[in-house]
């Protein structure tokens, strides 16, 4: 019986233990995740690559540079027009999105005017600069997302 004994008072712990940890995120402030599906749309070539940058800090957007939280992803634009991104905590984001057709990794300009695609979640209207965080913003439930984001070419 001793061992009997052993077996469901570790049962009854670990069980004890499960529904704290289950309160404990519940109450804890641990967001739900979703999936977040981007489509890329009025690409103008084939040719590079595609930067995405998915952030929840106004302070890092539109480039996510030094953003450690932030999610950066870079595909090759004859492969793909839809990302996903999976598990993402719930809560508000914005996307940026580069498309960088010679593939130098970073955005050509002509007299500070963006010689190469830019988009943005929600398709704000912008013209000089990106646009605010708050204008690409959009909340990301449990659920997931899909943000159509079209492409703008200047020159």
């Amino acid at each position: 019986t001793g061992s009997a004994g052993r077996t469901r008072g570790w049962a009854a712990s670990t069980a004890k233990a499960g529904a704290a940890a289950a309160a404990f995120l519940l109450l804890g402030g641990v967001s739900p995740s979703g999936q977040l599906e981007v489509n890329v749309e009025d690409l103008r070539s084939n040719n590079g690559l595609l930067h995405i940058c998915v952030t929840r800090d106004a302070e890092h957007f539109p480039d996510c540079e030094n953003d450690p939280a932030a999610t950066r992803e870079s595909f090759r634009v004859a492969e793909t027009r839809s990302v996903r991104f999976a598990n993402l905590p719930s809560g508000d984001y914005a996307i940026a999105i580069l498309h960088d057709e010679n593939g130098n990794s970073r955005l050509d300009r002509f007299a500070g005017i963006p010689r190469e695609g830019i988009g943005f979640s929600r398709n704000p209207r912008f013209s000089f600069g990106p646009p605010r965080f708050s204008s690409a913003r959009f909340r990301l439930s449990p659920h997931g997302d899909v943000q159509s984001i079209r492409m703008r070419y200047f020159l």
